[in-house]
């Protein structure tokens, strides 16, 4: 009886650390996120509430590359130019 007890004991163990393991590295790949929306960008930017986005506005990639995206050169992205701005360079993956 006790034989029983001890291998179902190390059974228990063996499969509690190899769950553990997996769970740990799922836990340490990065989920892709998805790119904002811009009702996204204008409730966290928009500070005058205008529905348009200045430079001052902006932070990140986006104020980077403003002139880029304001094509029509007004001071402010619309959401018609953000919808056509282009798409940022994906980062090479870390080996």
């Amino acid at each position: 009886m006790k034989s029983n007890t001890f291998k179902t004991a190390v059974l228990v163990f063996g499969i509690m650390i190899i769950s553990n393991m997996s769970y740990g590295q799922s836990q340490g790949r990065q989920e892709r996120k998805a790119p904002p929306t811009f009702s996204e960008l204008l409730k966290e930017m928009d500070k005058n509430e205008d529905g348009k986005l200045s430079k001052e506005e902006l932070k990140g990639p986006l104020k980077e590359n403003f002139s880029k995206v304001d094509t029509d050169e007004d001071g402010f992205i619309t959401e018609e130019e953000f919808k056509k701005a282009p798409k940022p360079k994906r980062k090479e993956r870390n080996k």
